[in-house]
């Protein structure tokens, strides 16, 4: 299975552990694409929606594309009764949008998984003249914040992360949208803080495409591991995020 197919086994885990995004980064790139009624919005491969909401409730004309059929599912079920939520469950890489045009093309921690001459064409291609790309994701650093606690659960990872397939992805150079055409390249980072109890964390780990694909017996020792050893050293886990917001745009022709 690919990993960027993984995720569709999870929907309702994947709905409720994902991280969200900040208010002040939607803020930001509404009112820097311009985003709202009579623009026509895409969103590639939403998940559940964790970065839907905040555009969607713009009154844009929100179109997406989602890989998976039961996170296309969720998302039907979501937001089926917005009146200019458009979504098709299909892959970006073989979808033929015909003669569609966007204001806005953006993406949630979903473009890297796209080859990135594909990404970054078929993005500049789908954008009118001075039309938007935003790629957002989440750093998360928990190492500064829980201690020795950290290192106890990087002992766990030493000993039973061993997942079937292995981890190839992380080339993705969201810089390059230079080279296929796109201008003022930008880069803003927005933060949040995150607090989870043992059974919140697990879970959260269990979202991750790599650690989906841990087999057993080591997957269920792993992740009890993980639990014992947050219940053990004070019950919870703190995330200080980084959510980083990439801006481009296709130029704007006379």
């Amino acid at each position: 299975m690919e990993f960027r197919r993984v995720f569709d086994t999870i929907p309702d885990q994947f709905d409720r552990y994902r991280p969200r995004y900040s208010q002040e980064l939607f803020e930001y790139l509404i009112r820097y694409a311009k985003i709202g009624p009579e623009k026509s919005v895409l969103e590639i491969g939403p998940g559940t929606g964790q970065a839907t909401d905040p555009i969607l409730q713009t009154g844009c004309d929100y179109h997406a594309i989602e890989l998976g059929e039961h996170l296309y599912a969720k998302m039907k079920e979501k937001y089926d009764r917005f009146p200019t939520f458009q979504i098709v469950n299909d892959d970006f890489i073989t979808h033929d949008f015909k003669l569609q045009k966007f204001d806005l093309v953006y993406s949630a921690a979903t473009i890297q998984w796209i080859p990135e001459k594909i990404a970054f064409t078929k993005s500049f291609e789908l954008l009118k003249p001075g039309g938007v790309l935003a790629m957002m994701l989440t750093k998360s650093d928990y190492k500064t914040p829980n201690g020795e606690l950290y290192e106890k659960i990087q002992k766990l990872y030493d000993q039973y992360y061993k997942p079937d397939i292995p981890y190839t992805y992380g080339s993705f150079r969201y810089k390059n949208a230079q080279n296929y055409g796109f201008i003022d390249f930008e880069q803003h980072d927005f933060y949040g803080r995150r607090v989870m109890n043992s059974d919140e964390y697990v879970s959260y780990c269990g979202t991750h495409c790599d650690h989906i694909v841990i087999p057993e017996p080591y997957k269920t020792a792993f992740f009890e591991g993980l639990r014992n050893v947050v219940v053990e050293n004070g019950g919870k886990v703190i995330f200080n995020d980084t959510y980083v917001l990439y801006l481009t745009r296709k130029p704007q022709y006379s």
